[in-house]
């Protein structure tokens, strides 16, 4: 899996885009005033050196510009964020809606990007994915192109990994507190039970346990 979008790393950078947004942006088409502040335009320049309060998009531009310049975030964590610093609603649409014009606000590539990286990182399911980006405000449709990246071999594969970490730390257990244990923490990961069951009971199998046994404490159909 790769990141569709490559996020500007500096507040440079953001302030750049950001600028090139409001210029397309301006009336007549006329090209953009473009200095090396952070606030372009006369306006604006203005009102920083006379000490004028900024407008509303200056305040959520520049509340946008710092949130972004540490991590991605999702429209609807930084509208939260505006909508919290009491950021008219008017204002904080208008300049998110610049932000995505120039990709610094792009839901399909931070749901791409957190998937690959809390799957790989945390070992977490699909479910538990969906659920967390979810949380974050990212669009259902979104959410499910992200998470069908991942195949079901691929979740197989990361739940037999995270079992034979955990194995060795429930030796000494009788075999229906290992097995429930094991199977438990894959849950919580996001794991389908049956999934997790059926790669619980290999590991255990391979160390010696008896399948037909296991079989006793598993959950009937």
């Amino acid at each position: 899996m790769t990141r569709r979008t490559e996020w500007p790393d500096s507040e440079g950078e953001l302030s750049h885009a950001a600028g090139d947004a409001e210029t397309r942006r301006g009336r007549g088409g006329r090209e953009g005033r473009r200095g090396g502040h952070e606030d372009s335009g006369g306006p604006s320049s203005s009102r920083a050196e006379s000490g004028s309060p900024r407008t509303p998009e200056e305040q959520a531009r520049a509340i946008c510009l710092r949130l972004l310049t540490g991590n991605p975030r999702t429209r609807k964590q930084l509208e939260d964020a505006l909508r919290r610093r009491g950021i008219p609603d008017e204002a904080a649409q208008e300049v998110l809606s610049r932000f995505e014009d120039v990709g610094l606000i792009d839901d399909a590539a931070f749901a791409d990007a957190w998937v690959e990286s809390r799957h790989h990182g945390r070992g977490l399911a699909r479910r538990a994915l969906a659920r967390e980006l979810r949380t974050k405000g990212v669009d259902s449709a979104l959410i499910d192109v992200a998470v069908s990246r991942l195949d079901s071999e691929q979740e197989e594969s990361t739940a037999r990994e995270l079992v034979d970490r955990k194995l060795r730390t429930t030796r000494g257990l009788d075999r229906e507190k290992r097995l429930r244990r094991l199977a438990g923490m894959l849950a919580r990961k996001g794991y389908a039970e049956g999934l997790a069951l059926r790669v619980v009971k290999q590991a255990l199998a391979e160390e010696g346990e008896d399948p037909e046994l296991l079989d006793h404490h598993l959950p009937d159909d």
